[in-house]
């Protein structure tokens, strides 16, 4: 089944394929034989009604450095096409949440992965607040009192922006550092949203374990290893990737988590667990298919697509009722 199905993403050139997760989507969706369209945020525009993107048709080979082929410049109409793929990284502010309020005229008739209403009502670190019992204790505040009471009571904490990505402005706060205050008032002064601040978790120096769940199934999972002069586990920032496997505890975060994201239309979703916290549920740019692979995990993105064309077989199903 030929697919038309557009990529909205980052510029190509800059991405690492060894590590991108959108580029193993491409690799799949190519071989598939389906017709891939790519353009970038910025190239979205509604005009009279229509929701139009500027982009290019799009071949991938999977060797750094020489990863891509772009032919066909044009303008086209995304309601013609069977599946758009929503995959530019955050930051989350208002110019990623304009493009789900664009995106989410498409639907019912095109497949939106993931659905962007669901998208802009789960960002990372506040659709996860719905599942405080499976967090470290955690506070999202403004307020410099707040936060150093909840270290007077906790001790060792973590300092971060609410809408981060990528390990950005996370720091670990240990009691004898002098450094807080300062700290809250640079990040005040950075960032006009509250602070997530939360307990320390120690395990975290065994790994940061991330786990890709597909429509609400677990698909795979790797352990991110901290490098030994930092407390973030982040790859692009010296974290090791290790092969895995689920404990109970792992186990049951899936469970609880999995029906929720089914629910949404949440179709690809990363969530981090250390030790036995849920700290963040990642819908907007998910990564860590191409690093369980390269452990000789499960093909992810096969497991994507195959849930992607079933929904566009029962699209077309309606379509034709």
């Amino acid at each position: 089944m030929a697919l038309k199905v557009a990529f909205q993403m980052d510029p190509i050139e800059r991405i690492d394929i060894r590590g991108d997760s959108t580029f193993a989507l491409l690799l799949e969706a190519q071989w598939r034989g389906h017709d891939v369209f790519y353009y970038t945020p910025g190239n979205l525009s509604l005009v009279n009604g229509r929701l139009l993107a500027q982009g290019h048709s799009l071949t991938v080979e999977d060797r750094p450095g020489d990863h891509y082929r772009l032919a066909h410049p044009r303008t086209v109409d995304l309601a013609e096409f069977d599946v758009v793929h929503l995959r530019q990284d955050p930051p989350f502010d208002m110019a990623y949440i304009t493009t789900t309020h664009l995106l989410e005229r498409l639907q019912p008739k095109t497949i939106v992965v993931n659905d962007p209403g669901a998208v802009r009502n789960a960002p990372e670190k506040v659709f996860v607040l719905d599942f405080l019992d499976l967090m470290p204790p955690t506070l999202v505040t403004r307020s410099p009192e707040q936060i150093k009471a909840f270290r007077e009571e906790h001790k060792d904490i973590v300092v971060k922006p609410l809408y981060g990505n990528g390990g950005a402005a996370v720091f670990h706060v240990p009691p004898e550092d002098k450094n807080l205050n300062s700290l809250v008032e640079l990040l005040g002064m950075t960032f006009r949203e509250p602070i997530m601040v939360q307990r320390y978790v120690p395990a975290v120096r065994k790994g940061d374990k991330r786990i890709i769940l597909v429509d609400g199934e677990f698909a795979g999972a790797i352990n991110r290893v901290p490098a030994p002069d930092e407390s973030r586990s982040n790859l692009h920032v010296g974290g090791t990737a290790k092969p895995t496997t689920l404990t109970k505890r792992d186990k049951e975060i899936c469970a609880r988590l999995g029906p929720e994201l089914k629910k949404r239309g949440l179709i690809f979703t990363g969530i981090d667990v250390i030790g036995d916290y849920l700290t963040e549920i990642n819908v907007t740019s998910p990564t860590g298919i191409r690093q369980i692979a390269a452990f000789g995990g499960p093909d992810i993105a096969a497991m994507i697509w195959d849930v992607v064309e079933k929904k566009v077989s029962a699209q077309r199903r309606k379509g034709t009722a």
